[in-house]
């Protein structure tokens, strides 16, 4: 598949580090299918990925919490390009900010749930099916991680619960995928300059009670990272990436 156009789905692609990554792969002769809730958001960034000359980039709006629609992505996939060759498992939310664990709503926690882990696992499962089932056999699936699937910030049991798991549900799928050549990995991030990320820039919670605010980068740097992962060889794995802001508060966080 080396010689022709690879195919990618990008979830969560109507901003931040989704967009970033899948103007990256576009402008690399990847063929681009940009997921997400927002319509209009992915019309634009298929807008932006085609400023600077012809690329293949599909708008298929989808909410990732759905288990129809992720099928219906995943069957338009196959549809036009018989084929998937990287998922790139993006779409998450943050939830509420700033709550004691004694006073996260139900419904909250659910929600955070609902995108972060259950989104993923379902995107995941009907990349895995695709790539299974597709000749010849195998795929890649990135998952997006964060700092906060090894350290939590204060006051974020929901997402940070979601992306520990993120990390198990990388291993499972790593191991389960071998027979298959379906390789698996995850890209923790910390503070790409999104609009997600804002706040960083404003003063956010410390550890020790304080804000303060912290260092970004760009969210260009992280797409750089995912698209070396994603044009590596099928024999060859990023297991972990941690790509991160050089000077925010991780190493000796708390």
């Amino acid at each position: 598949m080396e010689a022709e156009r690879r195919s990618a789905v990008v979830t969560g692609a109507g901003s931040g580090i989704g967009r970033s990554v899948a103007l990256a792969l576009a402008g690399a002769g990847w063929s681009v299918v940009v997921a997400g809730r927002r319509a209009e958001a992915l019309e634009e960034t298929a807008s932006l990925a085609g400023a600077a000359g012809p690329v293949d980039v599909v708008c298929v709006p989808t909410d990732v919490t759905s288990p129809d629609e992720v099928t219906a992505l995943f069957a338009a996939v196959r549809e036009r390009y018989g084929r998937l060759d990287l998922l790139f498992n993006n779409a998450g939310t943050f939830g509420p900010g700033g709550v004691p664990v004694e006073d996260l709503p139900y419904e909250a926690w659910r929600h955070v749930v609902d995108v972060n882990l259950n989104g993923s696992f379902l995107c995941a499962q009907a990349a895995f099916r695709l790539m299974k089932d597709q000749d010849p056999q195998g795929g890649r699936i990135i998952n997006n991680g964060s700092i906060s699937a090894h350290v939590p910030r204060p006051m974020s049991i929901a997402y940070t619960a979601t992306k520990h798991a993120m990390t198990g549900l990388t291993k499972s799928l790593s191991l389960d995928g071998r027979p298959y050549r379906i390789a698996c990995c995850q890209i923790d991030i910390g503070n790409a300059a999104t609009e997600m990320t804002a706040r960083m820039q404003t003063g956010v919670l410390q550890a020790d009670g304080r804000l303060a605010v912290e260092p970004v980068m760009d969210a260009a740097d992280v797409a750089r990272t995912v698209l070396h992962m994603a044009e590596l060889p099928l024999e060859a794995n990023v297991q972990f990436a941690t790509v991160m802001a050089t000077t925010m508060p991780y190493i000796g966080r708390g």
